[in-house]
């Protein structure tokens, strides 16, 4: 008999394992939607489309009744795209998700349940140790939309609110400026013959950008200041056009404060807004110039600043007008919820189609970087070294 001529050993030709791939289970989000409570707070966190996008993913949305009116999105608009809506707050807080524009009030903390997922800003200046130890005494998982990172290293939620407040600064400059509100009657374009409006801006980082983006569309003379030459040339690129633009010097600063219309303080600090611009030299500016501090929420870059409303956003300080609200962006509120919304919902979508937000965490450093609370435990460094609280490495937690 002759030899076989197969190519195979025997062991070859004998039947295998087969390993199969292992799908990652879904899983079905329910999220409830309280309706803001924080003073003059009109945000919400999701639009009608993105909950229309959730419900065709088969999650569940429990949104509380009039949580959109703030934005101009009406209840009927919510059901219509899938969402319940109810009347009972604490049903809404007893959703294993809660999401939210501003975080929860300590009464707020009591409606909800243990082990609850909670998403919202957190505000980390404004908090008190009491906030922590409430949610910690829930064993609560908490992510700060603010600490969220894109695959870039970048903040979307605080790059997004950074640009609508740039350029609602202009706006709100251009509105202080006419005759209606008192101001010196001057229009911020670039008519014919008329010499255009001069802008100063301190800070060049996103709302600094944004607002000399929307100064320049406007037809007004701009000068940019800030103490980081890096973020001068970056601001010069993206602009696509040579503005003027000076480091900190206190003779250069004097010199275009003196002369400007409208200044924009748009400079950030770790802690604190450093005073960039002292009582001394708001006391040279022109009568009628506009102050816009949009680093107030930070303590103010001007001297002269003091927080006001949007009910009551001005105050003359020597014939300068101050507009110092700290939640700009809630001033537009409807556009502020779209970018939010813009934001929030491919996360969501992306907790869900990983199964939870557990293994969400383990694949996406980015959204564990917003991580603070991981079932009541602190996990982020400076939170506990700004309150005195105890804190594990997020990394020790999840595996």
């Amino acid at each position: 008999m002759s030899k076989s001529l197969s190519p195979f050993t025997k062991a070859q030709l004998l039947p295998q394992e087969e390993t199969l791939e292992i799908l990652k289970q879904k899983g079905e989000l329910f999220i409830g939607i309280p309706k803001e409570t924080h003073f003059q707070e009109k945000r919400v966190c999701l639009t009608p489309d993105a909950i229309s996008a959730l419900t065709a993913n088969g999650h569940r949305v429990l949104l509380e009744a009039g949580a959109g009116e703030g934005s101009n999105f009406k209840d009927n608009e919510y059901s219509e795209a899938g969402a319940e809506i109810t009347k009972d707050k604490a049903k809404v807080y007893s959703c294993p998700i809660i999401l939210k524009v501003e975080p929860p009030a300590l009464d707020e903390i009591e409606l909800i349940n243990p082990q609850t997922i909670l998403i919202s800003a957190l505000q980390i200046k404004t908090q008190s140790k009491s906030y922590f130890e409430a949610l910690a005494k829930k064993r609560i998982t908490a992510l700060a939309f603010e600490f969220i990172k894109d695959d870039d290293g970048d903040y979307p939620a605080v790059r997004s609110l950074s640009e609508i407040a740039g350029t609602a600064s202009i706006l709100v400059a251009s509105e202080l400026l006419s005759n209606v509100n008192g101001g010196n009657g001057l229009m911020m374009g670039n008519i014919n013959g008329v010499p255009p409006t001069s802008v100063v801006i301190i800070g060049a980082g996103t709302v600094g950008e944004f607002a000399a983006k929307s100064a320049i569309g406007l037809g007004a003379n701009v000068k940019i200041f800030d103490s980081s030459i890096t973020k001068l040339r970056c601001i010069q690129n993206n602009l696509g056009r040579s503005v003027y633009t000076s480091t900190m010097q206190p003779k250069n600063l004097v010199k275009a404060l003196k002369r400007c219309d409208v200044a924009i303080g748009a400079v950030r600090g770790s802690n604190r807004s450093p005073v960039v611009v002292t009582e001394a030299m708001v006391n040279q500016m022109k009568r009628g110039a506009v102050v816009i501090d949009v680093s107030i929420d930070m303590g103010g870059c001007f001297e002269t600043s003091e927080v006001t409303t949007h009910n009551n956003p001005t105050f003359d300080y020597n014939g300068v007008i101050h507009y110092c609200v700290p939640n700009i962006p809630a001033r537009y509120s409807r556009t502020a919820s779209v970018s939010i919304s813009n934001i929030f919902t491919p996360y969501l979508l992306q907790i869900g189609e990983q199964g939870g937000l557990e293994n969400a965490l383990r694949f996406d450093r980015g959204l564990k970087n917003g991580l603070y609370l991981y079932h009541g435990i602190l996990t982020n460094r400076s939170v506990a070294e700004w309150y005195g609280l105890d804190y594990s490495d997020v990394n020790l937690l999840i595996f």
